[in-house]
C-alpha cells in the first residue's frame, strides 16, 4: 500500500472503534454548559471551550497535568480559564470560541452579551472588542485565509458582519437574512466565500469579494447521491460526441457557419440569421447583479432555524442541521440537495449545535439530544451511538491529529471519545513496578 493510503486505512479503523475513554479525563472548570470547543489548528494541542456561565477556558490535551491509576488515567485540568470576575470577562453566555488559525497566540470569544472579544492567550487580556447589535450565536475563522483576518459573526440580527483584527473595525455587513442568523461557516476551498444559515431557514452564500449573495440552497432542488468524478464525467461526453452522426453540427457551430458566409445587406437571409442570433440570446442565461439575488430568492434549506453548518475538508459538501430535526448533505458546486436519507435524530431547539466531520472514515458526529450520533455521510446509516453524558450535547469536536472526539454537554462535563486500543504497557527492569510506555523509543542513550 501507498503511506497516504496506509495512513487512511489505520485512522479510519481508529475512528471506526472509537468510545469512551477511560485512559484520558479533561475536568472542566465551568459552572454552566458547555457551548462551544475547538482544537487549535496549528498544534492539535490545546482544546478551548466556552460555557454559559460566561466562562472560557484552556486544556493541554497531550500533555497530562497528572496521573492516577498507577499512570494509566491522564487527568487534563484546565492551564486557565477566563469568567466574569475577570475584567474583561463577559457578563453573560459565551456562545461561541475560536482560535486564531495560524498561531495559538489568540483566540476569539463571542457572547450574549452583544459583545466578540479577542483574547491574547499569554497575557490573558482581551486586546480587542468589537459590540454587536444583538446576542452572538456564532463566529468563525477562515483555516485557509492568507489575505485577510476577518471574522465571520452571526447574531440576532438579521445581518452578517464580519470584523477585521487587523483594523479593529466592521469591513463587511451582509444583508439578505429575514430573521437572526444562527450559525456561519467559512469555505474549505475558497478564502474568500462564506456560508451562513439563519433563524429563516435560509442557507445563503457569500462572496465577500462583491456585493449580495451569490446562491440560496432550496430544498426542493435535488439531486442523487454523489456527483460523478471528473474521469467519469469526461468519459460519459466523449461517448455523447462519439454517438453523434457526421454530418450534424451543434447549433453553435451552424451559427458560426453561417457567421463566415457572404451576405448581400437588405436579403432575406440576412434578416433570418438576425432572428436566429436573437432566439440564440435569448436562449442565454441572464446574469442577475448579485445585489439582486438576496432579495428575489425566499428559498428555505429547512423548515425552521439553521442550527448548524459544517463544510467538508475538500470544499465539495456541505451538511446542515435544522429545528426541523433533518440533516441535510448539499452539493456546494450544483446547490442541490443530495437527498441522503439520514436516520430520524431528535435535536435540540432555540440552540446552535457543533458538528464534527471524520472524512478519512466518512463519518459525521451530531449531537442528538443527550448522545452523540454517528452517521455515515453517503448512506445516512446510523454507525453508532456514543452515550455518556447526562444532559443534552451541545458540541463536538474531532481532533484529526489523534482522532479523537471532545463533546460538550448541558452536564457542564468535557468527555473524551478515543479508539477503543487496549493500554499495553512494560514494566521497565530498573525501576521495578512503575509503567513505561510503549511507545518511548528503546534505542537512545
Amino acid at each position: 500500500m501507498r503511506p497516504r493510503s496506509f495512513a487512511s486505512r489505520v485512522r479510519s479503523g481508529r475512528i471506526a472503534s472509537i468510545d469512551l475513554s477511560n485512559r484520558k479525563e479533561v475536568f472542566s472548570p465551568h459552572k454552566g454548559s458547555v457551548n462551544s470547543l475547538q482544537v487549535d489548528l496549528t498544534e492539535g494541542r490545546y482544546l478551548l471551550s466556552g460555557a454559559s456561565d460566561g466562562s472560557a477556558a484552556i486544556y493541554d490535551v497531550q500533555h497530562a497535568t497528572d496521573y492516577e491509576g498507577g499512570g494509566l488515567i491522564a487527568k487534563h485540568r484546565c492551564l486557565f480559564s477566563i469568567g466574569k470576575h475577570h475584567e474583561h470577562g463577559h457578563k453573560y453566555s459565551v456562545s461561541t470560541v475560536v482560535w486564531y488559525p495560524i498561531d495559538t497566540g489568540l483566540f476569539v470569544t463571542g457572547s450574549f452579551d452583544q459583545h466578540i472579544k479577542v483574547w491574547d492567550t499569554n497575557t490573558t487580556q482581551a486586546v480587542m472588542n468589537f459590540k454587536m447589535p444583538g446576542k452572538v450565536y456564532g463566529t468563525a475563522m477562515s483555516s485557509i485565509a492568507t489575505s485577510h483576518m476577518l471574522i465571520a459573526a452571526g447574531s440576532e440580527d438579521v445581518q452578517v458582519r464580519l470584523c477585521d483584527i487587523a483594523s479593529g473595525a466592521f469591513t463587511h455587513t451582509l444583508s439578505g437574512h429575514r430573521d437572526g442568523v444562527m450559525t456561519v461557516e467559512w469555505s474549505t476551498s475558497s478564502e474568500w466565500v462564506l456560508v451562513s444559515g439563519g433563524c429563516d431557514g435560509a442557507i445563503r452564500f457569500w462572496d465577500i469579494r462583491r456585493a449580495g449573495c451569490f446562491l440560496v440552497l432550496d430544498q426542493s432542488r435535488s439531486q442523487m447521491g454523489k456527483r460523478p468524478s471528473i474521469s467519469e464525467s469526461t468519459s460519459k461526453k466523449g461517448m455523447v460526441s462519439q454517438s453523434l452522426p457526421t454530418g450534424h453540427c451543434s447549433s453553435a457551430k451552424s451559427l458560426m457557419h453561417h457567421k463566415k458566409t457572404p451576405l448581400r445587406p437588405g436579403t432575406k437571409q440576412l434578416a433570418n440569421l438576425r432572428k436566429n442570433q436573437i432566439v440564440a440570446k435569448g436562449t442565454m442565461v441572464q446574469r442577475v447583479h448579485p445585489g439582486m439575488s438576496s432579495s428575489r430568492s425566499h428559498a428555505t434549506a429547512h423548515y425552521g432555524a439553521v442550527t448548524g453548518l459544517r463544510a467538508t475538508q475538500d470544499g465539495m459538501y456541505l451538511l446542515s442541521a435544522g429545528l426541523d430535526s433533518r440533516l441535510r448533505l448539499w452539493d456546494i458546486e450544483s446547490g442541490c440537495n443530495t437527498l441522503v436519507n439520514f436516520e430520524s435524530t431528535r435535536l435540540q431547539s432555540g440552540k446552535a449545535i457543533q458538528m464534527a466531520i471524520a472524512e478519512e472514515a466518512s463519518l459525521v458526529f451530531v449531537p442528538c439530544m443527550t448522545s452523540v450520533k454517528v452517521f455515515d455521510i453517503w448512506t445516512g446509516m446510523t454507525s453508532c451511538t456514543l452515550r455518556g453524558h447526562f444532559e443534552a450535547v451541545n458540541c463536538c469536536y474531532y481532533n484529526r491529529q489523534d482522532q479523537e472526539l471532545y463533546t460538550g454537554s448541558n452536564d457542564r462535563q468535557i468527555l473524551v471519545w478515543s479508539p477503543s486500543i487496549p493500554v499495553i504497557a512494560e514494566v521497565d527492569d530498573h525501576r521495578t513496578g512503575q509503567v513505561s510506555w510503549l511507545d518511548v523509543d528503546r534505542w537512545s542513550d
